[in-house]
């Protein structure tokens, strides 16, 4: 992975962080998430605009991916309900590397030199460590189930929009494709979820969608874009550096606390990155 590429990501897992704390403040978690939602198909929108519809390949991996990413928001969305950000994003984004490595030793053609494997299995178990205490400090154990589902549909997304991105040759397009699709999935479930009043918000939750959106498209298409560029379980693993911005948002802005624990398990995935760039 080149210096380049590394610096994308690490601005990505940044952006990540960033979108996950405006969905963990909002009132309504699902309200929330579908307003981000419908902020980043908007930019996906303009992205595309003059862009021809994609070929009749890349369809599959398109419909694949918007159902994925559907249950991916639902999950989080309940997990954020139940618990801190400082403990579901942990959760959520520190088993998906490892289901990556593991998936991908049978479904991708990368492959990683032990330095590299070695980062991602330190890197994962420092933010899973991160999720020991659940139960404490008011939170339900409920959150794990739905955190969990949000890893497995991470890990899920993260093989098929990196394989999907490959064939049609341009990552960022191909977001924008995945991000319109997924809104029309995300859509009607929503409503399932919370009837009619989802679909009204307030001017302040539009700029905060809005926000969240761009954010989150930025964020999703230089990740991609750099499943195009080195090996994805590489990418997604670097990718969940993006703990450590999330613990300072929730220390900062959300007034969770930062204890050694916490301290310690951000070492150990510091040591995780610093052995995926050996």
């Amino acid at each position: 992975m080149s210096a380049g590429v590394f610096a994308a990501v690490l601005l990505a897992a940044f952006l990540h962080a960033f979108w996950n704390a405006l969905v963990k403040t909002g009132e309504d978690k699902v309200a929330a998430m579908l307003l981000l939602s419908a902020g980043n198909a908007a930019v996906a929108a303009v992205f595309v605009a003059f862009k021809p519809l994609p070929p009749a390949e890349l369809w599959p991996w398109l419909l694949a991916s918007g159902l994925i990413h559907t249950a991916y928001q639902v999950c989080l969305a309940m997990a954020y309900e139940r618990g801190d950000l400082s403990r579901v994003y942990p959760i959520s984004r520190g088993t998906a590397p490892l289901l990556v490595l593991a998936a991908g030793a049978f479904v991708l053609p990368d492959r990683l030199m032990p330095t590299e494997i070695a980062g991602i299995a330190l890197l994962g178990l420092g933010i899973v460590s991160m999720a020991r205490g659940i139960g404490r400090d008011g939170e339900r154990t409920a959150l794990l189930p739905f955190a969990l589902g949000a890893a497995i549909c991470t890990a899920g997304y993260s093989i098929v929009d990196g394989s999907g991105a490959r064939l049609l040759g341009d990552g960022p397009t191909y977001v924008a494709w995945s991000l319109l699709v997924g809104l029309v999935f995300f859509v009607p479930v929503a409503l399932l979820l919370r009837g009619p009043g989802v679909l009204r918000a307030r001017p302040a939750a539009l700029l905060r969608g809005g926000l969240g959106g761009a954010a989150s498209f930025t964020a999703y298409a230089i990740a991609v874009w750099a499943m195009t560029q080195a090996p994805i379980a590489l990418v997604s693993a670097l990718r969940e550096s993006s703990i450590l911005f999330a613990m300072l948002i929730g220390w900062v802005l959300v007034g969770e606390p930062m204890s050694r624990h916490k301290l310690a398990s951000g070492a150990v995935i510091l040591a995780g990155v610093v052995l995926t760039r050996l």
